[in-house]
């Protein structure tokens, strides 16, 4: 054939009989085959034994010598460290993994029970299954996975133990790769188990095909041609033929090794023979597409699959083919004609529908509201419901500490069970979180998983969670949703903006600097007032009294207060305007007073009464929470639904990011902060805030409804009660189930809400909150006025202690002044009594004394001792300037008798003595003489209040 071999090369066929003995072959290949140069080798089997191909492999391998199998379905001549440069045009054994996932795609079996030998085959194809079924479909919703996986050494006697382990297991669909002995034993202990009957399935290998005791029901698979080595044969010989053809015009060759003994260099054709040997395809081989993978093993090959039906008959049902429309190997099948184990014609569910679950919920008012159950007993609408902890060897423990669940969701789950016929044991969610998708562990290349409720439900240790689990995208790709059981969306929750009311607040009506105007007007308008009736001809006028008094003019006391008056709407008693300039402005004064009396007041009751709050934020679109510069704090729950959703949108990235750094952990702790002022913008699904909303009439919802979805209940991938929880759900939406779950848990709040609503009908009140200011302005004046009235104390005190002193300092000079004057009266009688006794008069003078002298004079003691003139002070109380007392007689004398106080006070007495002895008289201010002893000098006593005269003798 021009095609394949060029004019003038001819290919010299050498073959050798295969000996069983696996050195005797290596020796015959080096003496039969290596001896005559051979290019290629191509090796089947022989009658008995395994082992010669592995040795024709190893003796050409040394020299890279090609080596094409046509019967070696062992994983091992996959390794090429091992066999160099073999390939071969069948598919290994682990190649049937590939027609095991198209089965199971075609069947919906998505999850399985693995059984393999533990030998290179076995583990082969458990690897190859495990990548394939992962990697090799693009729908992600249907990747089969694997429950449980049983290794066994070959050569069994019994395995009930393992298929006991297996048998409580979910699925229902068993994978086996064993040999004829092994599977043999496999069969016989599962049919004695039950477990090869109605509702199982089992899918095997070729091997498993050949036990004398394959259960009926049992689909299989076998490779087309497997046998027939003439086609092999001749495909193989096209394919050596062609890669030589594309050698030879490419690349120079060289001789072959001839000598096993004296060669021992490695032959460079042979690799670059090896190399083109790879790359070729032939589209219409005998036994199909025949094509190599990088490891040298056959691809696209075709397969039968098998079904044993009575009898051990084997009948073929469909078969794995390459498609030349599509360019890919393709699965038919026809589903009649499959017997099923138990003899049934209808596919098995693959399945145990496990009828006890393990249900997850989490604390979320209204839809579930937990209690700490103190003596372990809850109501009869309560659900027991224990923290749910998952251990490291992936099961799941319950916390002694025992809760109690009510709510929407959990009136729902008891309606569920009863529905579609369930048992369930409730827990609460590990760590209180819905489930956030993050990297477990910070080392390179850490995992990302789920965790919270996704977290448990993702890795198979609960079956269903019952809570308001929004249902999105990102939780959508790793666990199954039932249809809504309530719609919703997402909102803001804020605290009313409440109205500041300081103590100041009744200042609010007037502007600062219309207050300002204000007090300078009352003070100008005083000063004024003041001026006028000052300077004005009439402003001073007689009135109607009994004494005939003139009343001043208005002084600038009075005008304040008047001022102050007529501001205040207060009485005026007192200083009012008298002439008619002042009267007239006083008019004007009391026009502008009344104005702004009434302003005031109308703008107090639109400041303090009539004034709505109204909500901070329009919603999702106001610009304060779009622009990150604002000073408006916002946030959510962290790897909540609302968060992912966040991520999601683009145009909410900047606020995202602000966000982020202020999410809350669980929704309780982000309300709890709303209400007392430390947030002031909460963003969760609509359901709960307007529950919170109704609840409490501080909190309002701001904005519209956006990002809407529902809440769903979540299930396992691929879980049984899929369709019947939807079902269900969908009949509770028909039936009115649902309807009256919303009025009984989440519009039982709508009643206080009508309160609210009530509340913002009514128009406000004042408190003490808003007026306390005007408190504290009374208080004020009061502490202002007692501090007035103590300074009005002090000062006239100080006035007083003033004035004595200024008096007694009077007192003083007047009684320095008086014994000045009797200094001089004294030595003026001395000097005439010297006169009158140098002109020789002797006899005494007689003067006569008037009643009133007499009774002036001061009293003599018995002992002859005079009392001089009285004290300053001693005549404070007898009408001594200053006293208070009228000038004349002192208290307790006679009317009409003359004290020595008033002698003293009218200067008339300065000092009358008399003694035992001769008698003198002297003339006392030009009114009497009296008799005198004479004085010798004088001397002060120790009393404040006389003087003691001693005579010349001594004598006192």
């Amino acid at each position: 054939m021009d095609q394949y071999v060029p004019k003038g090369v001819t290919y010299l066929p050498c073959f050798i009989l295969m000996d069983p003995n696996p050195i005797r072959t290596a020796l015959n290949v080096c003496k039969d085959l290596i001896a005559h140069k051979v290019y290629a080798v191509i090796v089947s089997h022989p009658l008995t034994g395994d082992l010669s191909p592995a040795a024709v492999s190893y003796t050409s391998g040394f020299y890279h010598i090609p080596v094409i199998g046509i019967s070696s379905r062992d994983s091992a001549f996959s390794d090429k460290n091992i066999h160099v440069s073999f390939l071969r045009t069948v598919p290994p054994y682990s190649h049937q993994a590939d027609v095991w996932v198209e089965l199971l795609k075609h069947f919906n079996y998505m999850k399985v029970i693995f059984i393999h030998s533990s030998d290179t085959d076995g583990r082969a194809l458990l690897g190859r299954f495990q990548s394939t079924s992962q990697s090799q479909q693009d729908d992600v919703e249907i990747k089969v996975q694997v429950e449980s996986v049983i290794e066994f050494e070959p050569g069994l006697e019994n395995f009930t133990e393992q298929l006991l382990d297996i048998r409580s297991a979910q699925a229902r669909v068993y994978l086996m790769y064993a040999g004829k002995k092994d599977a043999s034993v496999i069969f016989r202990d599962a049919g004695m188990l039950n477990m090869t009957e109605t509702g199982y399935v089992w899918i095997v290998t070729e091997q498993a095909l050949e036990a004398n005791n394959v259960p009926e029901g049992t689909l299989g698979l076998k490779l087309v041609n497997a046998t027939a080595e003439q086609a092999h044969i001749q495909d193989s010989i096209f394919v050596l033929t062609s890669a030589l053809r594309e050698l030879t015009s490419m690349k120079n060759i060289t001789e072959a090794p001839s000598d096993c003994e004296t060669s021992g260099t490695i032959w460079d054709t042979g690799k670059q023979l090896f190399e083109y040997i790879m790359k070729q395809e032939l589209l219409d081989g005998q036994t199909g597409k025949v094509a190599f993978d990088e490891n040298g093993d056959r691809v696209n090959a075709e397969y039968d699959v098998v079904n044993i039906k009575e009898n051990q008959v084997q009948e073929a049902v469909g078969h794995y083919l390459f498609s030349r429309e599509v360019d890919r190997m393709r699965l038919t099948l026809d589903d009649t004609a499959i017997l099923w184990p138990g003899r049934i014609r209808t596919k098995p569910e693959g399945f145990m529908i496990p009828t006890h679950l393990k249900v997850l919920t989490i604390a979320e008012k209204p839809f579930v509201y937990v209690r700490e159950a103190k003596d372990d007993k809850c109501n009869q609408d309560e659900i027991p419901c224990p923290h749910f902890n998952s251990s490291d060897d992936g099961t799941g423990a319950i916390d002694t500490v025992m809760h109690c669940c009510r709510g929407f969701c959990m009136d729902l789950l008891q309606e569920l069970a009863k529905t579609i016929n369930f048992t369930y044991s409730l827990a609460l969610s590990p760590d209180g979180l819905f489930g956030n998708y993050v990297i477990r562990n910070t080392t390179v290349g850490g995992k990302k998983e789920w965790t919270g409720l996704i977290g448990e439900l993702v890795a198979e240790r609960a079956d269903m969670i019952v809570a308001p689990l929004t249902i999105n995208p990102e939780r959508a790709e790793f666990i199954e949703f039932s249809k809504p059981f309530k719609y919703q969306g997402i909102t803001i929750l804020e605290k009313k903006p409440s109205r500041s009311s300081t103590l100041v607040s009744f200042l609010q009506p007037f502007s600062n600097t219309l207050w300002i105007l204000v007090m300078v007007s009352v003070h100008v308008v005083a000063l004024v007032l003041y001026l006028l009736d000052r300077f004005s001809p009439f402003g001073r006028f007689k009135l109607a009294n009994t004494d005939g008094t003139e009343e001043d003019a208005l002084n600038l006391s009075s005008a304040i207060w008047f001022a102050w008056g007529v501001l205040l709407n207060s009485g005026i008693g007192e200083g009012t305007p008298r002439s008619f300039s002042a009267r007239v402005l006083g008019m004007v004064w009391a026009g502008f007073a009344m104005i702004i009396v009434a302003s005031y007041t109308a703008n107090l009751a639109a400041f303090l009464v009539l004034e709505r709050p109204k909500t901070k934020l329009t919603g999702i679109n106001d610009a304060r929470l779009r622009n990150t510069m604002e000073n408006l704090t916002c946030a959510t729950v962290k790897g909540s639904a609302v968060d992912m959703y966040f991520k999601r949108q683009v145009e909410l990235s900047n606020m995202y990011r602000t966000m982020e750094a202020n999410n809350y952990d669980t929704a309780e702790d982000a309300i709890e902060d709303v209400k007392r002022g430390k947030l002031m913008a909460f963003i969760w699904d609509s359901s709960r805030l307007d529950f919170e909303a109704a609840q409490d009439c501080e909190l309002v919802t701001a904005g519209e409804l956006f990002g809407r979805s529902g809440y769903g209940i979540g299930l396992q991938k691929g879980s049984p009660w899929a369709d019947a929880v939807t079902l269900a759900i969908l009949d509770f939406h028909e039936s009115g189930f649902m309807e009256s779950l919303d009025n009984r848990w989440i519009l039982q709040g709508n009643l206080n809400l009508a309160q609210c609503e009530q509340n913002e009908k009514t128009p406000n009140t004042l408190g003490l909150k808003n007026m306390a200011g005007v408190f504290i302005l009374v208080a004020g004046g009061i502490a202002f006025g007692v501090v007035l009235i103590l300074i009005e104390m002090v000062y006239k005190k100080h006035q007083t202690r003033k004035q004595k002193r200024l008096e007694l300092a009077r007192h003083a000079a007047d009684k320095w002044r008086g014994a000045i004057e009797k200094r001089k009266t004294l030595r003026a009688t001395i000097a005439e009594q010297r006169r009158l006794k140098a002109n020789g008069v002797n006899e005494p003078v007689s003067l006569s004394l008037s009643v009133e002298a007499l009774h002036v004079l001061p009293p003599v003691s018995m002992t002859g001792m005079v009392v001089g003139p009285p004290h300053p002070a001693q005549c404070l109380g007898q009408g001594w300037p200053g006293s208070g007392t009228a000038s004349g007689a002192a208290s307790g004398a006679p009317s009409g008798t003359t004290t020595p106080c008033d002698l003293r006070q009218r200067g008339r007495l300065a000092s009358v003595g008399a003694s035992v002895g001769r008698p003198e008289q002297i003339h006392v201010a030009g009114v009497a003489s009296v008799t005198s002893p004479p004085r010798g000098p004088r001397s002060r006593s120790t009393s404040p209040h006389s003087w003691v005269y001693s005579d010349a003798d001594g004598s006192e």
